[in-house]
């Protein structure tokens, strides 16, 4: 079973990340979830971007590093939309990293690292016409990283995986966990 560090979205830990995670734990998997808002959460995303903003995204990339300090090396990093921040900068400079999920967003190569890690498998799950969620960039990394899987779903909801969320499209979801679920599986 893989160990996984999940960060949540710009509106915070909510019930439908915590959900996620639990799906996860129930195949046996070690699914962390710290809270990079210290409790706050968010009724829009807007809201919750807006709050990224206010206490910087320096202080999100550090409470994520702070997050996985004291856990293994080897570690998956997942994160939805603002958490594929830190999930992407662990998976890119943190030695040990097992692999990376990065769901709704992703970051271009240069901003953490010039490349991609070498042998870190990575998975990318975002909405082909969400106009938040970074298609390009992920189009442009999955092309970059060998072995990269880059899974697209019709239509323009960004926070899609969420179950506590408006934007949740529960089809969608249900493909991204199960895709999740064989990749971890696949990781030994």
């Amino acid at each position: 079973m893989a160990e996984m560090v999940l960060f949540h979205h710009a509106q915070g830990l909510t019930s439908g990340v915590r959900a996620f995670a639990d799906d996860l734990r129930a195949d046996g998997h070690v699914v962390h979830t710290p809270d990079l808002y210290e409790g706050r959460t968010f009724a829009t995303l807007d809201e919750g971007v807006a709050h990224a903003q206010e206490i910087g995204f320096g202080t999100v990339l550090a409470r994520g590093r702070a997050a996985v300090a004291e856990l293994p090396e080897r570690l998956v990093y997942a994160g939805f939309s603002l958490g594929v921040m830190p999930a992407q900068l662990m998976a890119q400079t943190r030695p040990g990293a097992a692999a990376a999920v990065l769901i709704h967003a992703a970051v271009p190569l240069g901003e953490f690292a010039d490349e991609w890690a070498a042998g870190v498998p990575v998975q990318f799950h975002v909405m082909d016409a969400d106009d938040r969620g970074d298609v390009d960039v992920a189009r442009e990394l999955a092309g970059a990283v060998d072995g990269a899987e880059l899974f697209l779903y019709p239509g323009d909801r960004h926070l899609f995986t969420d179950r506590s969320l408006a934007d949740h499209d529960a089809a969608a979801a249900a493909q991204v966990l199960q895709r999740v679920r064989t990749f971890l599986a696949a990781l030994g």
